[in-house]
């Protein structure tokens, strides 16, 4: 298993304000440093009447809270400034039975890796919008106290360095090995891998699973005619709430400062109706972030 853990709108002519799930006063973040934001695709809750309280479901907001980061993991593209949850502060959820369910919520993070230094990252405050069980929620998320952007920079260039440096076929089989363990020469393949599963994660995430990246089973690097990190890995993904094991074949274009490049395609569960069952999709991290 991988070492880490991983405002109401206003009346207006749809009718009154909807009614929402208050868990706490939603905090605004003055020092806003980093914004991300994934296409919505489909209206708010807010654009339509119909809005009606519900009961909360269990775990919503740390749902919500994962589906952020990996969003976020993704778009800043960077193996070096990977976060994972710390803890939801408060939030508050807005259903609409016909839409979804929209969640506004603050939290903190830490350092996916501790050994590169600090570990607390600051908080993040998140916009999330289910579409009921959809996969891909559309996010809007902002978080603090990113790192500085000079030791970022180096960080991923000696990451990158190493990376070039392995010399193919890589003799890689699991990472981690069945103790758990992960060699320090093979880190930055993992972080890599994470970094591009975080994108696979964040398309799969509906409102009642979420993924965590078990396992890395295979490795393969490409020869390039330019600078990029170009490889295919295999990694397996633990869905949860089903426990099952999801392999999925991912293929990652990287370079310290461009936008991540990403290709999967991964292995669902046959079922009765079903004779078998896969799941692709690919994109590129914008360069420019734009809200929802």
């Amino acid at each position: 298993m991988p070492p880490r853990r991983q405002p109401p709108p206003a009346s207006g002519p749809w009718g009154p304000r909807p009614a929402v799930l208050l868990l706490a006063p939603l905090l605004l973040l003055l020092a806003l440093q980093g914004v991300a934001a994934a296409p919505a695709g489909a209206e708010g809750p807010e654009d339509s009447p119909g809005l009606q309280d519900a009961e909360f479901p269990s775990g919503l907001l740390q749902q919500a809270a994962r589906a952020a980061l990996h969003f976020f993991n993704f778009r800043a593209g960077s193996p070096s400034a990977l976060r994972v949850l710390a803890a939801v502060l408060e939030g508050r959820a807005t259903v609409n039975p016909k839409k979804g369910c929209q969640v506004d919520l603050v939290f903190t993070t830490d350092h996916y890796n501790p050994e590169v230094g600090e570990e607390h990252l600051g908080k993040c405050s998140a916009r999330v919008f289910f579409r009921n069980q959809k996969p891909k929620p559309a996010i809007n998320v902002t978080c603090t106290r990113l790192i500085e952007k000079n030791k970022r920079q180096e960080e991923d260039y000696l990451l990158y360095k190493h990376m070039k440096q392995l010399k193919p076929p890589l003799d890689v089989t699991s990472i981690p090995d069945s103790h758990g363990h992960i060699d320090p020469s093979l880190r930055p393949i993992w972080d890599l891998a994470f970094l591009g599963s975080s994108y696979v994660m964040w398309e799969k995430t509906t409102q009642s699973l979420h993924y965590y990246m078990a396992q890395i089973s295979s490795v393969n690097q490409w020869k390039t005619n330019d600078d990029t990190i170009d490889f295919d890995y295999t990694v397996l993904l633990h869905e949860f709430s089903t426990q099952e094991i999801i392999p999925c074949r991912i293929h990652l274009v990287w370079y310290p400062g461009k936008p991540l490049k990403v290709k999967y395609h991964c292995q669902e569960l046959q079922t009765p109706e079903e004779a078998s069952g896969t799941e692709e999709g690919s994109a590129v991290a914008p360069t420019e972030l734009t809200n929802f």
